[in-house]
């Protein structure tokens, strides 16, 4: 079988996380040290004892996220399993690229620290919201939010079933009153604000000039885009890359797509949920997907 590591964005945080992952590894518990020495706050307390609401906040929900992904990767790689690709969901990009060597794990600390820092700036202003509507095609979505006094529109193409929209709040939860009259289900997101939109432009801007102080390296692994929804070749200017991230659409069924027709037929998500899990069985048939989250899901596992 030819393997894809999967990571999870923001939203999938949950009290409790990762708990049981740095139990079964010390490599797993490491990268919990390395994110607390760099965010100087200790990161594996606020996911085993913080509240729901505590976590939600961006400067929190990004790296706990992250580190919890890359938690479960030590956990993974340490029963024998390897892939030959990665991809990332909005913020899970972020764990696919220390996954593929592209970053170190202490500069993509360092960088999710700045991403989480200028995007939580944006959102302490109340920079809009986000709704998962399920049951109709990007395209009809598309063409209700049109219908819709404001700034909304799809932002996140997840799977045929479901796409997310982003935008003012207003405008967000009139469009979703009208999916609710269609007999269509609108689930608001447990995000801070209206990401991968334009209201997002500042911490772009902002990111950017952090960003390229980094240094990038060539992946060791396929690296599939939520910017292209396919296959990543040029690495050239990954700062002008994460930058265009924040304020653009994830194409994240495209990218499935992709992966398949590559040859990818088992699809791991590593970290907290199995959101992306369930998008790979709604798009894709023939494939195996699992998520390894917890002790229970990490004995599933066999390379």
């Amino acid at each position: 079988m030819k393997t894809v590591f999967l990571f999870a964005g923001q939203g999938s945080q949950t009290p409790g996380m990762a708990g049981e992952l740095v139990a079964a590894s010390p490599a797993a518990k490491e990268v919990f040290t390395c994110a607390s020495d760099i965010l100087h706050f200790d990161l594996l307390d606020k996911c085993l004892n913080g509240t729901a609401e505590e976590l939600a906040a961006t400067t929190v929900a990004q790296p706990a996220i992250m580190a919890t992904s890359l938690a479960a990767l030590c956990c993974v790689k340490e029963k024998g399993v390897e892939a030959s690709g990665v991809a990332g969901h909005s913020l899970g990009e972020y764990a696919a690229m220390v996954a593929s060597g592209m970053l170190s794990m202490e500069d993509g600390f360092k960088l999710i620290a700045h991403r989480a820092a200028a995007m939580g700036k944006v959102a302490e202003k109340g920079a809009g919201s986000m709704a998962a509507i399920m049951g109709l095609s990007a395209e009809e979505i598309a063409a209700v939010c049109e219908m819709v006094d404001g700034y909304v529109l799809p932002v996140n193409y997840n799977s045929t079933a479901q796409t997310v929209i982003a935008g003012d709040t207003d405008a967000v939860q009139a469009a979703c009153a009208k999916f609710v009259e269609m007999g269509k289900k609108a689930v608001p997101l447990k995000v801070a604000a209206a990401f991968h939109s334009k209201l997002m432009q500042p911490a772009s801007d902002e990111f950017y000039e952090a960003a390229k102080g980094f240094t990038f390296n060539a992946p060791t692994l396929e690296f599939y885009s939520n910017l292209t929804g396919g296959l990543l070749t040029d690495f050239s200017d990954m700062p002008r890359y994460l930058a265009r991230h924040i304020v653009s659409p994830v194409r994240f069924t495209d990218e499935l797509h992709a992966m398949q027709a590559a040859g990818y037929d088992w699809f791991m998500e590593l970290g907290p949920g199995k959101t992306l899990t369930g998008l790979v069985k709604r798009t894709l048939k023939d494939v195996t997907a699992q998520n390894v989250e917890n002790a229970k899901t990490l004995e599933k596992v066999t390379p």
